[in-house]
């Protein structure tokens, strides 16, 4: 179980990661107010995802 705890943590992780360099090469070409929903958008899944990480953890 711990390793399968391990492998969650990295996807996660990744997840994160690759959303936040998504939303850096997409939002200088999108205007400013889609550009602001899907960064808020992002920060929102972000918060999930690092919960649902907490909660394996425990």
């Amino acid at each position: 179980m711990k390793d399968e705890k391990n492998e969650i943590d990295k996807l996660i992780d990744n997840m994160i990661q690759n959303g936040d360099d998504f939303l850096q090469n997409l939002t200088p070409h999108l205007p400013h107010s889609i550009a602001e929903s899907i960064t808020m958008f992002n920060d929102s899944h972000k918060q999930n995802l690092k919960k649902i990480k907490a909660f394996l953890n425990k």
